[in-house]
């Protein structure tokens, strides 16, 4: 069975540390790669091909709508998920119109 290749895409670097220690004791998943913007996420999507992308919101450059947009239009078959600390609905709906998963 072929692992699910992550990539984390979170500004602060403790916190994409901390994902990768959790995810690393799933024996389906694999971490391939992080990013600290949305800029960045865009090219390792291209250059890693992740099945799977846990993006953040709030994020330097290119903020996480906007990267969710562009990888879901170019890369179809990747699917974003969104990790935040924000619940309000309207951002619920603008990841949800993004393309986020």
């Amino acid at each position: 069975m072929s692992r699910l290749r992550l990539l984390i895409c979170d500004d602060h670097a403790l916190f994409r540390a901390g994902m990768k220690a959790v995810l690393r004791e799933q024996p389906a998943l694999v971490v391939v790669g992080e990013a600290a913007d949305g800029d960045a996420a865009l090219a390792e999507v291209e250059r890693l091909r992740p099945n799977v992308v846990l993006m953040d919101i709030a994020m330097p450059r290119l903020d996480g709508f906007e990267a969710t947009r562009r990888i879901t239009q170019l890369h179809k078959e990747v699917k974003v998920l969104i990790l935040t600390m924000y619940v309000e609905e309207q951002l619920v709906a603008r990841c949800l119109d993004a393309g986020a998963s």
